[in-house]
């Protein structure tokens, strides 16, 4: 009977140990309103120079909400909407007063064979209308699994794009395979042509819009402020979430190496590191789920400054890492039990701007502190 209590004592406490992500600080110092109201899946959003926010929804719709008006953007590319394929980022050109140009990623099924695959377009507005549409990358081949199409977008200050497309499922052909599409992040030049000193660039065969391979499923890019590196995060399987810095030509290891599990339990493999492929900066077990990702550059938030916001989809808040030399030091949650966090951005005016599932994009408001 003692020997079963303790075992049972046992299982206990390594849950407490499993979960201890969902355990840490909440930090309730801030309030916060709804900007945008009543939307399903904001799965990326931007803010246009007049202020107005450009919201893209999962099931194909891109709204523009200004000043309380809802509008549906009409002529926008179809999406395929399949599991957890559809309308997925956006991203404003680096000059985009004087291009107009606005770029998605979204599930398509344009290309040979049945099914769909991450696209990257480009477009303008033109009275309420996506006008001028340009399709810049579409990985092969199509295919009807619904997991991991990504995708995140991100400009750096050269003018380069960089895009994230999940290994759509397929793990032991796509990620490893600079061949194949898919467990990749790529650049482009703004117009979708190639750069000739893309690390596979004059690989025979190879795909040469690649940029560093052995991705699961990225959904997550922002560059940083100060070293001007691009950083993302991808959802690992059981455990194994990881927060990466992405250097041409680099293997980042998924599924030779991984921190996680089957969902059975199972072992994926037993190497967490291996010559020739990156570790992840920073890792989470049990995975968060994470989605959305920026720096905080703001003096609105003198305590968070410097900081990287990640949603967490599983646990539902938003997570605010602190960091020191590359390294997380400490972890808090924001907006704790809100709904999914899918997005997060620092608007114009300074202030944080979080998209929620099933609720809308809200701004964070730091509460005065007793010395103000």
């Amino acid at each position: 009977m003692n020997y079963q209590y303790l075992v049972i004592l046992f299982i206990l406490v390594s849950n407490v140990f499993t979960c201890a992500q969902i355990d840490k600080a909440i930090n309730q110092n801030y309030s916060y309103e709804v900007v945008v109201p009543d939307l399903r899946i904001p799965w990326g959003f931007v803010f246009l120079p007049d202020q107005s926010i450009l919201v893209t929804e999962k099931d194909g719709r891109l709204i523009h909400y200004k000043e309380g008006n809802r509008e549906e953007i009409s002529n926008v590319p179809q999406t395929y909407v399949n599991g957890q394929g559809g309308l997925m980022d956006i991203a404003l050109h680096p000059n985009y007063t004087k291009t107009g140009w606005i770029y998605l990623t979204l599930s398509s099924s344009e290309g040979k064979g049945k099914g769909s695959h991450t696209a990257l377009i480009r477009g303008k507005l033109l009275n309420k209308q996506f006008v001028e549409y340009q399709l810049l990358y579409k990985a092969t081949p199509n295919t009807q699994a619904g997991q991991h199409f990504g995708s995140r977008i991100v400009f750096d200050n050269d003018g380069y794009i960089y895009f994230s497309i999940g290994e759509r499922g397929q793990r032991e052909v796509n990620p490893q395979d600079i061949y194949r599409d898919g467990g990749k992040i790529y650049r482009l030049y703004d117009d979708g042509r190639i750069p000739s000193d893309n690390p596979f660039y004059k690989t025979p065969g190879a795909k040469k819009a690649i940029y560093s391979f052995g991705h699961r499923n990225p959904q997550g890019l922002a560059m940083h402020p100060v070293t001007k590196e691009i950083w993302s995060h991808e959802h690992g399987p059981k455990g194994g979430d990881e927060i990466n810095i992405i250097k041409s030509g680099k293997n980042y290891g998924w599924p030779k190496v991984t921190y996680g599990k089957n969902y059975s339990g199972s072992k994926i493999t037993d190497k967490t590191e291996a010559p020739g492929m990156e570790s992840p900066i920073h890792y989470w077990d049990p995975s968060i789920a994470p989605s959305g990702m920026t720096f905080v550059t703001s003096d609105i938030y003198p305590d968070w400054k410097g900081n990287l916001l990640i949603g967490s989809l599983k646990f539902q808040y938003l997570n605010n890492c602190f960091l020191k030399d590359k390294k997380i030091i400490k972890e808090e949650r924001l907006l704790d039990d809100l709904g999914r966090v899918r997005s997060v951005k620092i608007g114009p005016d300074g202030y944080i701007y979080v998209g929620i599932e099933n609720l809308g994009i809200v701004k964070i408001i730091p509460k005065k502190t007793q010395k103000d």
